[in-house]
């Protein structure tokens, strides 16, 4: 049983573990999106979320705390300044993980996770309004209108 184990090992010592999310979380806040796979993209999940989190109150001692995760000041200060601004109005789930399916050599499932707010296909499906009839009765007074207008354009002639 898995009671109170909370962290996914992924088969590697401490060390190795927290070097290999702190370069792909440098990665994801640098590309916007990154292929690997299924666990280490849910791994990646857990360590870069709170990240974003602190990033939303800019100061001194969010951004240390920051930095001792990542140990990058340049993924430090790409997310303070872009990655924040972006998410500011959001309470969570700064990531999305959408499986690709399996690579070809070892079969292991893989996953693209990328940054909610930089992803332009789902933007774009969001912004788009749907028109709909409501009624009949409504498209008629619409085209009755125009027509109301021309009468009056002609009798200003006469």
């Amino acid at each position: 049983m898995r009671h109170g184990k909370k962290v996914n090992h992924l088969s590697r010592k401490t060390a190795h573990r927290k070097a290999m999310l702190s370069n792909m979380a440098c990665s994801l806040i640098e590309h916007k999106r990154i292929n690997t796979t299924v666990a280490k993209a849910k791994a990646l999940k857990q360590f870069v979320e709170p990240l974003i989190t602190k990033s939303k109150a800019d100061t001194t001692h969010n951004r240390r705390l920051t930095f001792a995760q990542l140990r990058s000041k340049e993924a430090v200060t790409e997310l303070f300044r872009e990655v924040a601004a972006k998410v500011g109005d959001r309470p969570g789930g700064y990531t999305r993980i959408i499986k690709m399916g399996n690579r070809l050599g070892d079969n292991a499932d893989m996953a693209l996770i990328e940054l909610v707010d930089y992803n332009d296909v789902y933007k774009a499906g969001a912004d788009t309004k749907k028109t709909t009839r409501r009624s009949r009765r409504g498209g008629k007074a619409k085209t009755e209108a125009p027509k109301k207008e021309t009468t009056e354009a002609t009798n200003e002639e006469e």
